[in-house]
């Protein structure tokens, strides 16, 4: 038996006495989800923007109904009610939870409530919520904010990740702007390696997914199949990535016996193609210096595979990455190291290259770098910058971005929440606000019924609408009693991105 959670069950436990604490005669809760701050995007001063990135909803939404209807409409009202009052009993002690409304919702066979959302790519600006949920049965007016948890748990991430990639291809189109970069190079510039250092598989598809909604890199093989299973991308290109080895492959033969194993990697296993190998097991210096020397004519015979590639890529991943990839930034010695020349001028030395019409180098094509450990927005622009001044183009490194950017992220990153803004007790509207007197204005939530406007490349928030008004405006229906509308693709977001 393979554990599962209860959808039920998958909430805060203080959920269970909301339905009970509600005015007589509740009828409909409406809610929203918004990112309200974006104090904690730790971004350089000069990329931060006033934006989100929204996307995941789809995926979420359509995952939430899968798990209601296996675990709980799908399962014998017998089971359902006995192991809920089972689990809830030690949170609610002497306040049950009225069981004839789950018996209720049960026998109702799906979920009553229609969530409204942008359309997903779209860069929304912090304050504006990106989705809105609203009971549709009056009986069920509980189940609105029963369900936040689970929404707001399995929402606030994919759209944080979205929108760090995001931030990192606009650094990295901005140099290649500058120094003349292949802008072809840039989807795959930015590398998602970041699934080991996640809060397990599901966390890490999901945050991958978010990646590659700006990049076709990664090394998260199940980002491309939450991708083809949520946003129609089966028959897209999504993403790819190339053989790599490990510390334990350069490691195995000893470091005696460092440089054979390269050379049997890029000659005997991969003799064409792109190859990437790990060279700071030991003295990355002396991979980067020696042993490419010596591997010179191996790495320039390597002939090109069917996409055109015959290039070997050099990973240190160990140290301070801008001083690894651009040696020191104040070079005075005569004779410097080539720790103090730093990773791309080594090889630069060794493989020369071409001189772009902009005037900056790149590396001759059969060599490469990627760095993958610690690599943050702050590091990829400031080892852009660094190279820039050295005269080197943006193309000539990879950023592999692991869990260091990715993991090390909260629902606080963009300040999501969601609020109730509008209910309706004993057939009577009410307007809902929240603004705390001990807060600095982040936590005020808006007010009432809300639309959506985009307006001159900015979407606005209008609240204390009518019911008509709600209608209109930029938020559509994406779900309502158990049925989807507005599907989006793959495709769709990445163009959406794209041509903003």
């Amino acid at each position: 038996m393979t554990f599962k959670t209860k959808p039920i069950t998958t909430t805060d436990s203080y959920k269970l006495a909301h339905a009970r604490m509600y005015p007589e005669g509740t009828e409909f809760i409406y809610s929203n989800f918004t990112p309200r701050s974006n104090t904690h995007l730790n971004i350089p001063e000069q990329y931060k923007t006033n934006k989100i990135v929204f996307f995941g909803i789809q995926g979420v939404v359509k995952q939430m109904h899968e798990e209601w209807k296996e675990g709980f409409f799908d399962t014998p009202i017998e089971e359902v009610l006995a192991d809920f009052k089972t689990r809830t009993a030690p949170f609610t002690g002497d306040y049950p939870v009225d069981i004839t409304s789950i018996a209720a919702l049960h026998k109702l066979g799906f979920l009553p409530i229609k969530i409204k959302a942008l359309k997903e790519g779209s860069r929304v600006n912090i304050g504006v919520p990106v989705f809105t949920i609203i009971n549709t049965k009056p009986e069920f007016y509980w189940l609105t904010n029963y369900l936040e948890s689970y929404l707001s748990a399995e929402s606030w991430k994919p759209t944080t990740t979205a929108t760090i990639a995001d931030i990192y291809r606009k650094i990295i189109t901005s140099y290649a702007d500058e120094t003349g970069g292949n802008k072809d190079f840039i989807d795959f510039q930015g590398h998602d390696f970041s699934m080991r250092g996640m809060s397990g598989s599901v966390d890490s598809a999901k945050a991958g997914a978010g990646h590659l909604t700006s990049f076709k890199g990664t090394d998260t093989l199940s980002a491309v199949d939450y991708l083809e299973y949520f946003y129609d991308a089966k028959n897209t290109f999504v993403a790819a990535s190339v053989p790599a080895s490990e510390h334990s492959v350069m490691c195995i033969n000893g470091e005696t016996d460092e440089k054979e194993t390269i050379r049997r990697l890029i000659e005997d296993l991969y003799p064409t193609g792109i190859v990437s190998v790990v060279s700071d097991s030991w003295d990355f210096w002396k991979v980067i210096s020696v042993y490419a020397s010596e591997l010179k004519d191996t790495i320039l015979n390597r002939q090109p595979d069917s996409m055109g590639f015959a290039k070997v890529v050099f990973r240190p991943d160990s140290g301070d990455p801008v001083e690894i990839i651009c040696g020191s930034e104040n070079l005075l010695s005569e004779n410097p190291t080539p720790a103090e020349l730093g990773a791309v001028e080594v090889l630069w030395n060794i493989f020369g290259g071409t001189i772009n019409e902009k005037g900056y180098k790149t590396l001759n094509q059969h060599v490469g770098l990627i760095y993958g450990d610690s690599i943050t927005p702050q590091r990829a622009d400031d080892i852009l910058r660094r190279l820039k001044a050295k005269g080197f183009a943006s193309d000539n490194v990879v950023f592999g971005i692991g869990s260091y950017t990715y993991q090390y992220l909260t629902r606080d990153t963009l300040g999501f929440a969601m609020k109730a803004t509008y209910g309706v007790v004993a057939g009577k509207p009410v307007e809902i606000v929240k603004n705390p007197i001990t807060d600095s204005g982040t936590k005020k939530s808006a007010k009432g019924l809300l639309r959506v406007e985009y307006q001159d490349g900015e979407y606005i928030l209008y609240d204390r609408q009518s019911s008509e008004q709600e209608t209109l405006g930029e938020l559509r229906v994406i779900y309502e009693n158990g049925d989807f509308y507005n599907p989006i693709s793959l495709v769709e977001i990445r163009v959406a991105l794209t041509s903003a």
